[in-house]
Formats: C-alpha cells, sequence, structure tokens
C-alpha cells in the first residue's frame, strides 16, 4: 500500500498531515497495523532528516569538474593511409595529402604515371607518382568544388582586410645619401639632353666586321669612361673606407655593368641610335662595327628594355651604384662590410622609386631585375673582348683590358722563344687606386718610426716626466722625419 511513497517522491509529512481526514483514518487503521503510526511519525522525522543532510552536503561540497572530451580521433588519410589531421575536401586526410591536393586543383597541375597508372600509394611511396595519388584523392571522395570555394573565401577575405598606407619619407640620412649620389652621376656622366650630338658618316649603311677608325673613337671613348666611372666610385658614401683589394675587385666586376648602363641610358629610340659622352652619335650599324659585333642587338634590346621604366639620372646613379657595391663579387676580403654598404642604397632606391610613381609599385623591382640582365650582358662582352683581341691590329688598351678580362688572357706570345715577357702594368685607374694603399703604407711606417724615436727619447731621459718633454719629443720628430726624407731621396 505504501510502496509508491518513495517512487512518486512524496514527502511524509504531506502524508501523514494531522490536520487531514486521512491522518485519522490511518489513526483508526492503525489498530489493524500495528507500526503503522510509528512508521508514519518516525519516518516522517527519518526523511526531512535525511532530506535537510543531502540539502546541506550539496551546498558545502562543490562538484567536481566534468572531465575533458576525449581527443577526437579520425580514421587514417583515405589516400595514403597516414595519420589523418580532420576531413579535408570532404574525406579524411592528412595534411601532406590535403595540400597536394589544393595545389594540384588550383594550378590545373597535369601529371604523367612513368608505369601502368595503378602505382600503389602510401605514406612511404606518395610522393613517388604523382599521377596515381591524384587519380587515388579523386578515388576516395575529395572535391573539386570544395577547393574552388575555399580558395574564393579566401580571396573574399583578403579583400575585406583595411591595407594601411606605406610612408615613402626618406629620412634624413637617406636624403643625404641621394644627393651625393646623385650628384656623383651627374658630374661624372652628362645626360643626353647636355650633350652637343654630332655624327659620322663612317660605315654607316652595311656592317663590317670591324671598321678600325670607329674603333679608335670607341676606344678611346670607352677608356675615358672609365676614368669617369672610378671617380663616381670613389665619391660614394663609404666606398673608399672599404679594402684597396676590395675596391678594385668591385671596379673590375661592375665597370662593364655600369659603362653599359650609362650607354644605353642615352638611347634614342625614334633614330634608334646611341649618344657616347662627347656627344658621338651612332646607329646600330655603325656601333656593330665600332666593335660591339654580336653584342649589338642585345645591347639596343637592352636599352629598349629601360625605356618603360623613365629613369632619371638619380634613379640611374643610385642602380649604378647598387651594380657596383655588391656583396656578391668573386674574391672580396669582406663581403658583409659590402652588403651593409648596399643595404641603405637599396632602401634609397626603393622609397625613391615609390615617392617618383605612387601608381607604379612595381618599378624598383623591375629596376632590380636590370642588374641581373646588365651582368648577363657584360659576360657577353667579356666574352667579346677575347674575340675582338683578335681582329684589332694592335693591343688592347691598357684600362679596357684591365676592367673587361684577366690581364694575362691578353699577353702577347713571344714571336721568339726564350726570353721572358715582363708583366703588364697596371691602367692607370688602377695605378691611382695602388697608389693610394702604397702611400697609406708608407705614412704607417713613417708613423712606426717616429713612435719608436719617441720610446727611445723616453728611454734616454729617464722615467721622470716634466713639461719640456712634449719639446723634446716634437724636435725628435722633425729629426726623424727630416732622417726619412734624406733616406727617400
Amino acid at each position: 500500500m505504501f510502496d509508491c511513497v518513495e517512487p512518486l517522491g512524496v514527502g511524509a509529512r504531506q502524508l501523514f498531515d494531522v490536520s487531514s481526514q486521512g491522518s485519522c483514518m490511518l489513526r483508526k487503521a492503525s489498530s489493524f497495523f500495528p507500526g503503522l503510526e510509528t512508521f508514519s511519525w518516525a519516518s516522517s522525522t527519518s526523511m526531512q532528516s535525511v532530506e535537510t543532510q543531502s540539502t546541506s552536503s550539496e551546498e558545502m561540497v562543490p562538484s567536481s569538474p566534468s572531465p575533458p572530451p576525449p581527443p577526437r580521433i579520425y580514421k587514417p588519410c583515405f589516400v595514403c593511409q597516414d595519420k589523418s589531421s580532420g576531413y579535408h575536401y570532404g574525406v579524411s586526410s592528412c595534411e601532406g595529402c590535403k595540400g597536394f591536393f589544393r595545389r594540384s586543383i588550383q594550378k590545373n597541375m597535369v601529371y604523367t604515371c612513368h608505369r601502368d597508372k595503378n602505382c600503389q600509394i602510401n605514406k612511404v611511396t606518395r610522393n613517388r607518382c604523382q599521377y596515381c595519388r591524384l587519380q587515388k584523392c579523386f578515388e576516395v571522395g575529395m572535391s573539386k568544388e570544395a577547393v574552388r570555394n575555399d580558395r574564393n573565401k579566401k580571396k573574399k577575405d583578403v579583400k575585406e582586410e583595411v591595407v594601411l598606407p606605406e610612408s615613402y619619407e626618406l629620412s634624413g640620412e637617406l636624403e643625404e645619401l641621394v644627393n651625393k649620389v646623385s650628384k656623383a652621376h651627374r658630374e661624372t656622366c652628362p645626360s643626353l639632353c647636355q650633350l652637343g650630338k654630332y655624327t659620322t658618316n663612317s660605315s654607316a649603311d652595311h656592317r663590317v666586321q670591324l671598321d678600325l677608325g670607329l674603333w679608335d673613337k670607341f676606344s678611346e671613348l670607352s677608356t675615358k669612361c672609365i676614368i669617369k666611372i672610378v671617380e663616381f666610385a670613389k665619391r660614394l658614401p663609404g666606398f673608399t673606407s672599404l679594402t684597396i683589394a676590395d675596391q678594385i675587385t668591385l671596379l673590375k666586376s661592375a665597370c662593364l655593368d655600369i659603362l653599359m648602363l650609362r650607354i644605353c641610358t642615352r638611347y634614342t629610340p625614334e633614330q634608334d641610335t646611341m649618344t657616347f659622352s662627347d656627344g658621338l652619335t651612332l646607329n646600330r650599324t655603325q656601333m656593330h662595327n665600332a666593335g660591339f659585333g654580336p653584342l649589338t642587338d642585345l645591347v639596343f634590346a637592352f636599352a629598349g628594355q629601360l625605356l618603360p621604366l623613365e629613369m632619371d639620372d638619380t634613379e640611374t646613379g643610385l642602380l649604378s651604384a647598387i651594380c657596383l657595391i655588391c656583396g656578391d663579387r668573386m674574391d672580396l676580403e669582406e663581403p658583409e662590410r659590402v652588403d651593409r654598404l648596399q643595404e641603405p642604397l637599396l632602401e634609397a632606391l626603393k622609397i625613391y622609386a615609390r615617392r617618383r610613381r605612387p601608381n607604379k609599385p612595381h618599378m624598383f623591382p623591375r629596376m632590380l631585375m636590370k642588374v641581373t640582365d646588365l651582368r648577363g650582358i657584360s659576360t657577353k662582352g667579356a666574352e667579346r673582348a677575347i674575340t675582338l683581341k683578335m681582329e684589332i691590329p694592335g693591343p688592347m688598351p691598357p684600362l679596357i683590358r684591365e676592367m673587361l678580362e684577366n690581364p694575362e688572357a691578353f699577353e702577347e706570345t713571344p714571336e721568339s722563344g726564350g726570353g721572358a715577357i715582363a708583366p703588364p702594368l697596371p691602367p692607370p685607374a688602377i695605378q691611382a687606386i695602388k697608389r693610394e694603399r702604397d702611400e697609406e703604407s708608407a705614412l704607417e711606417e713613417e708613423e712606426d718610426e717616429e713612435d719608436d724615436c719617441g720610446e727611445e727619447e723616453r728611454e734616454r731621459g729617464g722615467d721622470s716626466e716634466d713639461e719640456g718633454w712634449g719639446f723634446g719629443q716634437v724636435e725628435m720628430d722633425g729629426a726623424a722625419r727630416k732622417s726619412m726624407t734624406g733616406r727617400a731621396q
């Protein structure tokens, strides 16, 4: 009869309320059911006590936190059975197969199987046959559309990003650097508008192997231009702080690059002519006959590629300086130091070009690509110099020989055996740099000798230090200097 009390969750006091008629009826029936009255009241108290204890225990003891869910375990990659990183493009796959499938679809790759188009694909062999791997991706259910939708979503996200405008203001130091390089270039390379053009009719209509008259004029002007390039280099900030050996290495490596760049900036496309530093203007045929030979069309093509860049004198000067001061040249003693000198030149050209052309952000990288083109032309120029030596009647001018090729390559073989050939003298520009090095060494030796004389004087004068020592030292310095001068004479 009372089995329903606990399942229904009815409290004892509600069932045995003494004020209700039902409780009186139960009391009357207690004579027929011994212990009923005791059960009703005792159980009421007991159940109330249990309920109170349960409630208080819930309030005092915090419930333990629920354990974290177990890590999600995916099925192995459907393509190669490697460990899966999740569901990609519709199937469970690893990162490798996901990326391979995405690249293949985005780039519309076409692969070829070198076997029977039934290669086994697993995590060891998956990179051996791209054709069968892509076919396996399709077989297991990877979706092309999922790749395209993912790509479109990324494009949309990129469009929504706010692009902050980049600043193209030169700092004070870079502004000063630009001014110095620009001035050095303008004063050693007159622009086309500053020159009074003049022409010659010598072999202007048809190509010949070599026009000696044009060759003599070209070699003379090239020698003058090389001297101007050396002057330009010495005026670049930091160049003369490099070791003498590195200065010579950089000049020999980049001189032809800069020479070609300077000639090509004076190209006139309407007449298809080039103008030299004294105003001499030659057409394509005359340039060929003057000594350029098979190099002619390559040089004129490069000149035509410079036209869309619309480089001014400042940009040409900065690009020339970047060609010259480059740490990847062979046989440098301090390439890292050269690279540090080049970094501000690159930054200056980048900012200057962007500031001059705000709507053409790709001009700076296009200018830098011309450095690679110039090196290719210079390599061809060095090869041309070797064949040109066989065509000219006399020796190669020494400065051109020094800048274009190793001097030993131009040495005359003795007509009769026995006598050894004296080594060639360096050209004037290199001699000047070496002379500066010798003068610096002589000054250092003089200072060392003066220091030795001073130490001898101090030894004779004892350990005492008085005010008159300085004058004695000055006199000794003068005597030592006179003695050295006499020895030098």
